[in-house]
């Protein structure tokens, strides 16, 4: 079973990889899967969190660096030496790699993983953006098999992982702007008391 597995595993990589490559895609794929290339993206997100989404918008961009943090060690550190999965540019034949194959493992793709934890949380927090960060997730993720430096399976487990971690941190930022408006609310209370009075 886990052989059969595989072997659906490598086709469908060979398929991203190799069968619909072509020099447009190549130059796609390459800018998409460069992490550099999103970071201006990423200000833009959170400076707009900051200053347009209110307190839970605040409280979102402060959450943020807690959300990477763990995201991205959960999956770079943790789960990666867990499994040590070798990366397909590193074992399979007649890869096309477009991008550097380093030696660390592959499951379960860290793009995957940070990307899909951001688009859950962001757009749990914020609906009406909700699509465009899933789409945005799942092209940085695609562009991981077809680069040649991680399988299917690797992408798909990691936009798992980041949904869960990310959904989960969207409810405690909820979680924590529900408590400051409860205190609000108390506070506005006892100020109109004492004014009655």
């Amino acid at each position: 079973m886990a052989d059969a597995l595989y072997q659906i595993d490598v086709a469908v990589f060979y398929f991203i990889n190799g069968t619909i490559s072509n020099p447009l895609f190549d130059k796609f794929f390459v800018f998409i899967t460069d992490v550099k290339n999103w970071y201006l993206t990423y200000l833009i997100l959170l400076l707009i969190s900051f200053f347009k989404g209110g307190r839970i918008g605040k409280i979102a961009t402060l959450m943020t660096i807690l959300l990477v943090v763990i995201s991205d060690q959960a999956s770079s550190t943790l789960l990666k030496n867990l499994f040590e999965r070798v990366r397909p540019c590193n074992v399979l034949p007649d890869v096309n790699i477009l991008v550097g194959c380093t030696s660390s493992f592959s499951f379960p793709s860290s793009h995957a993983v940070n990307n899909f934890a951001a688009a859950f949380y962001f757009g749990k927090i914020f609906p009406r953006i909700k699509w465009i960060l899933l789409v945005a997730a799942f092209i940085v993720a695609l562009s991981r098999p077809y680069v040649g430096v991680h399988y299917p399976s690797d992408i798909f487990g990691g936009a798992v992982i980041g949904s869960i971690v990310g959904y989960l941190f969207a409810l405690l930022v909820i979680k924590i702007d529900n408590l400051f408006q409860q205190r609000s609310t108390k506070l506005t209370s006892r100020l109109e008391r004492i004014e009655f009075k």
